[in-house]
């Protein structure tokens, strides 16, 4: 039992003070920064007598007592009771306070009020874009949002349910010239924007290029088509520039072999060797009759014949073989 006592005195005391809370949080006045505001406070048989005592967040802010202000200014004080406030800043917002006695100490009259200071809005820009896509025009009212109210106006007309920054209206409804306002609004202030005429006739710009797929073909048919092209040119035209180079290089190695031929053909014919062949010009030799000169005529050419062959095979086997010339026939000896 007394457990309970005690969980339903926390949950109490918990609940004043969420409460207490809430109502500490709570604004009855609003103002903007800069301007004037008198508290709400009235009593119309204020006297001299009265003692009037105002407090800020527990701070006396004016005390006047027999008609004479000790705390305070006397101006900032109205005929039956009201304070005046000048020059608010954010730091005016806070709890006030009035208490009234009458001459023999008893409260004649109270009044308590929370103050909150906000800024004053400024005025809204209004701005629209075309929305091609999905048929709309997309209207933004540029503002502050943080606790500002937004509110709609099309042709004079207030729209009730649009409360917010931006409004979307189909091309279909856009008919004419149509104007369009935006207001923003907080608990102390209220600006509204230039007016707009949205104009989003006629078909939109391409935003992009399209292509049908027919032509998308054609056109890479045609792209790998010349690449080929090109590239059977370049194989015909690397195999006639080797080919040249070949013969090039066949020609050029025969002129050097022909002229090394010829540097060499005249220094290997010795005069033994052009003597052993008789021309038809060549005078015809005397013929001996005997037998032994015979012989002799016939094994001389023999054995020159075999030192020219040994020396032949001698040269050949460090220089190449020379082309032999023709042999010229000799006239036949007759035989005796």
């Amino acid at each position: 039992m007394a457990f309970f006592a005690a969980t339903l005195g926390v949950i109490i005391l918990s609940g004043f003070i969420n409460l207490t809370a809430a109502n500490k949080d709570t604004c009855d006045i609003y103002a903007v920064v800069g301007q004037s505001l008198t508290l709400p406070f009235v009593y119309e048989e204020l006297a001299n007598s009265h003692v009037l005592r105002w407090t800020h967040n527990s701070t006396i802010i004016l005390y006047r007592q027999q008609g004479r202000v000790s705390i305070g200014k006397p101006e900032d004080i109205s005929a039956s009771g009201s304070l005046l406030l000048k020059n608010l800043q954010f730091s005016s917002a806070g709890a006030y306070q009035a208490k009234l006695l009458d001459p023999n100490g008893t409260l004649a009259k109270a009044w308590t009020g929370r103050l909150c200071m906000m800024d004053k809005v400024s005025k809204p820009q209004l701005t629209y874009m075309c929305d091609y896509k999905s048929s709309a025009v997309n209207l933004m009212c540029h503002a502050k949002p943080q606790g500002w109210m937004f509110s709609w106006t099309i042709n004079e007309k207030t729209l009730t349910s649009e409360t917010r920054p931006t409004l979307s209206i189909s091309l279909a409804q856009l008919k004419g010239e149509m104007s369009f306002t935006c207001s923003v609004a907080n608990k102390v202030s209220k600006e509204k924007s230039d007016t707009v005429r949205p104009t989003c006739k006629g078909t939109p710009p391409p935003t992009t290029i399209c292509f049908k797929s027919k032509a998308v073909v054609a056109v890479l048919a045609g792209a790998v088509g010349l690449i080929l092209f090109l590239l059977i040119i370049i194989i015909v035209l690397c195999r006639c520039h080797v080919r040249n180079k070949t013969k090039m290089r066949r020609m050029d190695e025969g002129e050097m072999r022909m002229l090394a031929l010829s540097k060499r053909v005249p220094d290997s014919i010795s005069p033994q060797y052009e003597t052993m062949h008789l021309t038809e010009d060549s005078p015809t030799p005397r013929h001996n009759s005997s037998p032994g000169a015979c012989y002799e005529n016939v094994s001389q050419p023999e054995a020159q014949t075999e030192n020219r062959s040994a020396q032949l095979s001698t040269e050949a086997a460090g220089k190449p073989s020379p082309v032999p010339k023709p042999r010229t026939k000799s006239p036949q000896t007759p035989n005796v």
